[in-house]
């Protein structure tokens, strides 16, 4: 617990420092220049997800236009996942050692790579040699990182909670702009905008992103850790922060309590179909939905109840709250009961992601947070990557109320877990 309390108070300390020291302005200006940066790392978050979200949308359309089958598709699914998944600790350690600024700039100019590979595929190996670039896409724990650099342990939650405003507008104005814009000009030509726009987020990056951003009063702490030594590929230092007070722990609460609703979401194209009956765009219109409550959640809810409860208490309330989800999913027969069950179930998703981020990177020292968050981001490409197997093999044997029971008992017993666990948190008001 010293090496926790002493994490923490190298955060603490830190961002304190951060006014002067950071921007090499006095408080008030310091703490502008300081919300500048945020903001412009929201906004390069925000127009990398749109892009992804736009060629999501049109990518089915392009591997059958190249003559890929249904399985096919699934591979090239699962390469993205598997890049991601290898790439997202490899990426932390990269910010860590190279900073932020370099960080982001490699998470857009990947990006650019992306798209104009995707652009100039007209084979099927192209298409999967397309995909290579997306090992170092990874915009949201660059933009994690830079607001982790940027506030107190007491900001923190609320500031990365806003990051799920990008993620809704992401999803909204990416799927639908997608859809408009491969519909009226072409398939290629989502593809040609997520090109150009990449380059301009590679420029933002450049121009907005101090290169500094990391204040020089944790450099006592970047001494004592041993992030900085070893190569950006070393396991052993990534393993290494699993070894620190309830980071295991937490690490396993996050993977576990959304893995069900995960691999029902992989399955979701499939069961929007078979089990609701919806038309392709009918479907796209219930994602649109998922981004406004997303939207609304982040935006609104999450910041308010991170002011007045703590970590621990909102850890529990999220894993109860996905509970309660998987005997509503369990029991739900229409579209419409799904509509309503949304609603908790986005609170959860959420509220979960981002009380763990919060709760691990103060767990270790600040200069290892980028590899911390770039250890949590694999979360997801982790469940993109065992999910179409796991998820397909639930939906054949045992139908659409098999996630819901999965989800229910996953998520009641890491409730009990949770109530006789004395896993260090930051006791605190996050």
């Amino acid at each position: 617990s010293a090496m926790n309390t002493k994490a923490n108070s190298a955060g603490v300390e830190g961002a304190s420092g951060m006014k002067s020291k950071t921007l090499g302005e006095s408080d008030g200006p310091g703490e502008v220049k300081r919300g500048q940066v945020i903001l412009v790392a929201y906004l390069i978050t925000a127009l990398e997800l749109t892009f992804v979200f736009m060629q999501l949308g049109v990518m089915p359309y392009l591997a059958k236009s190249l003559g890929l089958d249904s399985v096919g598709f699934g591979y090239l699914q699962t390469t993205f996942g598997v890049l991601q998944l290898v790439g997202g600790p490899i990426f932390g350690r990269f910010a860590d050692q190279f900073g932020t600024r370099a960080a982001l700039i490699l998470s857009c100019a990947s990006a650019s790579a992306f798209f104009l590979l995707t652009s100039i595929s007209t084979s099927i190996p192209l298409l999967f040699l397309s995909r290579l670039p997306a090992v170092f896409m990874h915009g949201l724990p660059g933009a994690q990182k830079v607001i982790t650099d940027l506030t107190t342990p007491s900001q923190r939650a609320d500031a990365l909670g806003k990051l799920g405003l990008c993620f809704g507008v992401g999803i909204i104005i990416g799927s639908a702009l997608g859809g408009v814009l491969s519909t009226k000009f072409g398939i290629f030509v989502p593809i040609y905008v997520g090109l150009v726009g990449s380059l301009i987020n590679t420029m933002i990056a450049m121009a907005w992103i101090p290169l500094q951003a990391k204040p020089k009063s944790d450099h006592h702490a970047t001494e004592q850790s041993t992030s900085q030594s070893g190569s950006v590929f070393s396991i052993r230092e990534i393993l290494r922060l699993m070894k620190f007070p309830g980071v295991m722990e937490v690490f396993i609460i996050k993977v576990f309590a959304g893995l069900p609703i995960g691999l029902f979401m992989i399955m979701f194209s499939i069961i929007s179909m078979d089990f609701f009956g919806l038309e392709a765009v009918e479907s796209g219109y219930l994602m649109s939905y998922f981004g406004v409550l997303q939207m609304v959640v982040q935006g609104l809810i999450i910041g308010k109840l991170t002011k007045h409860c703590t970590e621990r208490t909102l850890l529990r309330l999220s894993v109860f709250v996905f509970g309660v989800v998987g005997l509503g999913m369990a029991l739900m027969r229409t579209v419409w009961h799904y509509c309503i069950i949304a609603v908790p179930l986005v609170f959860a998703f959420s509220m979960l992601a981002t009380i763990t981020d919060s709760i691990l990177t103060k767990a270790v020292p600040s200069s290892d947070t980028g590899t911390m968050l770039g250890i949590c981001a694999s979360v997801q490409p982790l469940t993109r990557t065992v999910g179409p197997t796991i998820g397909g093999v639930l939906y054949k044997e045992f139908g659409v109320p098999s996630f819901g029971y999965l989800q229910l008992i996953v998520n009641v017993g890491l409730f009990v877990y949770l109530l006789k666990s004395k896993v260090p948190l930051d006791e605190t008001k996050s």
